[in-house]
């Protein structure tokens, strides 16, 4: 019982540092980065960091298998720079907590996804949870009150996007969390991504903007605080608590995207939007309750 909310709380901790997010890439926008060129610093940022902590400290971490690299281009590429990119541009086309929503139907592709490929059983309890967690993403963005009529396709598709490719992360971390520790997991998920991004994103030549302290600052906060560390609870939560279940736990960051976006950006919080965070709040209560399945091993 005690591994098991501690695996709940390393999500909801992960989860909520994913929340800040948002307010890093605005301020990198801000300053002409491109959405594909924050997904390349996120990235490598993030990867560059990792990759010394564990040379320093556990260097048999770094040893992976060539025939294992597949789960990696799933977690760095097919994941993360995909979801990263329709997630940035999803913000751009629309706000923080419209992206926020839209990003947020993943965990309806990773219940259905777990089913067929690990077994899991799509139980009625997470029916309700899965429809309380989407019922109070739309509350939480706004969406009721009309925040998504000046929506284009073009946005809407890129925010399910987001939603499809964030789910297979956490598909693809669980093949291979049978095989590596988290952290090497983390590393290579950067680093398989920054490998595909930075070549075709136009960061390099961003380079004399990007050593600016504020923007050094802001890469800094997308790549380590934003993006390592939620990346490592998330996915040590994983060994611990079904895919699905994580999935819909982590739904607490459109929660804290919302806090942050009226505390720094002066977005309004109504009764609509409270009732929503009480919605994912209840949802994340009834996957903790006593006689809910046991996690999948």
């Amino acid at each position: 019982m005690n591994s098991s909310v501690k695996s709940y709380g390393l999500i909801f901790l992960g989860a909520a540092l994913w929340g800040g997010i948002g307010v890093f890439f605005r301020a990198l926008s801000a300053e002409g980065f491109t959405p594909m060129q924050v997904v390349a610093i996120r990235a490598a940022v993030a990867g560059a960091v990792m990759a010394v902590f564990l040379a320093i400290k556990k260097p048999a971490l770094l040893r992976i298998r060539l025939r294992d690299c597949w789960m990696f281009v799933g977690t760095g590429i097919i994941s993360l720079v995909f979801f990263n990119w329709c997630y940035f541009s999803a913000i751009e086309l629309s706000s923080m907590s419209v992206a926020a929503v839209l990003l947020y139907t993943s965990p309806i592709f990773v219940v259905l996804l777990s089913a067929p490929l690990f077994g899991e059983r799509l139980t009625r309890r997470k029916l309700v949870a899965l429809a309380l967690t989407f019922a109070g993403c739309i509350l939480v963005s706004g969406l009721l009150s009309g925040g998504a009529g000046a929506m284009s396709l073009k946005g809407l598709l890129l925010g399910v996007g987001s939603g499809f490719g964030y789910a297979l992360y956490s598909i693809f971390g669980r093949y291979a969390l049978r095989r590596y520790d988290t952290m090497t997991i983390t590393l290579y998920t950067f680093l398989f991504a920054t490998l595909a991004v930075v070549p075709f994103s136009g960061v390099i030549g961003m380079a004399p903007a990007l050593l600016q302290p504020s923007n050094a600052l802001s890469a800094l906060g997308i790549g380590v605080l934003c993006t390592m560390l939620p990346y490592i609870l998330y996915t040590e939560g994983l060994s611990g608590v079904e895919t699905g279940r994580a999935a819909i736990l982590a739904t607490v960051e459109p929660a804290v995207a919302t806090i942050l976006g009226i505390c720094l950006f002066q977005e309004q919080l109504g009764p609509a939007k409270l009732l929503g965070m009480a919605l994912i709040f209840a949802s994340i209560l009834l996957l903790n309750t006593r006689n809910a399945p046991a996690p999948a091993k």
